[in-house]
């Protein structure tokens, strides 16, 4: 509505003023474009790009007795994206969960913050930003520098236990 008011009036003053007020009048609609368009831009990237470990609980059991905490041997099956959707790597497809150590640094941080608190058979999607994955360096050839990570994430088993008790 606004590009379209900027323009009318532009028409108008193009029809009775002098060019120069004309001329003025179409530089101010077009920094308006450039400048929704850049807002476009900047919104669209923060829909893509995160800045703090974002966690959404996908599944919780009905039973929780034990979480995961820093020190447990967890297993854990995952799919890993990045924004654009493409897939970087999947327990899943393998059929094997990667298991780890949590919070002792053979995972990257956002998957040790991420993990730790489920519960078996708990799903969550991690949003990782890249401080808290590969940072600047990325991981090559898949994962470039700078990339905000997405996992789909099940916690399949705690020091072994692959069900609550």
């Amino acid at each position: 509505f606004f590009f379209y008011t900027v323009a009318t009036r532009c028409l108008y003053i193009r029809r009775n003023k002098t060019m120069g007020v004309f001329n003025r009048c179409l530089v101010m609609l077009i920094l308006g474009c450039v400048l929704f368009m850049d807002t476009v831009t900047l919104s669209e990237a923060k829909d893509k790009d995160v800045t703090k470990l974002q966690i959404g609980v996908k599944h919780k059991p009905e039973l929780c007795t034990k979480k995961a905490t820093f020190g447990d041997k967890v297993g854990v099956h995952y799919t890993g994206k990045l924004t654009d959707g493409s897939v970087f790597d999947s327990s899943v497809e393998r059929g094997d969960p990667l298991e780890f150590k949590l919070g002792s640094g053979q995972v990257i941080k956002g998957w040790d913050n991420g993990i730790a608190g489920m519960c078996v058979g708990e799903k969550r999607k991690l949003k990782i930003p890249a401080d808290l994955g590969y940072g600047e360096r990325g991981s090559p050839p898949k994962i470039p520098g700078g990339a905000t990570l997405v996992f789909e994430t099940e916690l399949m088993s705690i020091n072994g236990n692959k069900e609550q008790k």
